[in-house]
């Protein structure tokens, strides 16, 4: 990535650049009150990635127990590709086996293939569909999960 490329937790002054890029990414996006309302929470974890001073993209996690799910991801469109969306992943991943996740959970639109890719390379499996789960326009989810056994491998 480079050193002018970091990951970092999510703070109150990133609200409306996050909101942004929620916006530019997603066709019924959450609204900046939602993503205030995430600051400082500890269920919820939120990273930014940030190139050169800018955020560039952001993840939330959602905690519960041992188990964890991804619930966004987004990178600003002209950077996707670029390994960006991989790295904050692997933070997110890291920061659950740290707090003794076993296993991680998602959704993704079935006609993402970056994302479905991005997922597949870092051990998810489909566990299940959603129909029309997703709407503007209505498509099926594709439900993935990771599993790690309880000492933070992947389970066999």
């Amino acid at each position: 990535m480079g050193p002018d490329v970091a990951v970092r937790p999510f703070e109150a002054r990133d609200v409306a650049a996050v909101a942004a890029l929620e916006a530019a990414s997603f066709s019924q996006p959450w609204s900046a009150e939602t993503f205030a309302r995430m600051v400082g929470q500890g269920s919820t974890v939120v990273r930014v990635v940030e190139r050169e001073g800018e955020i560039i993209g952001y993840g939330i996690l959602l905690l519960a127990i041992d188990e964890a799910e991804v619930a966004n991801i987004a990178i600003r469109r002209d950077l996707r590709g670029c390994g960006f969306g991989a790295c904050l992943l692997d933070a997110m991943l890291e920061h659950a086996r740290g707090c003794g996740v076993t296993r991680v959970v998602l959704e993704v639109r079935e006609s993402n293939e970056a994302a479905l890719s991005l997922y597949a390379s870092r051990g998810f499996e489909t566990i299940g569909r959603r129909a029309g789960y997703y709407d503007a326009p209505r498509e099926d989810a594709r439900v993935l999960a990771l599993q790690w056994d309880r000492t933070g491998g992947e389970a066999t």
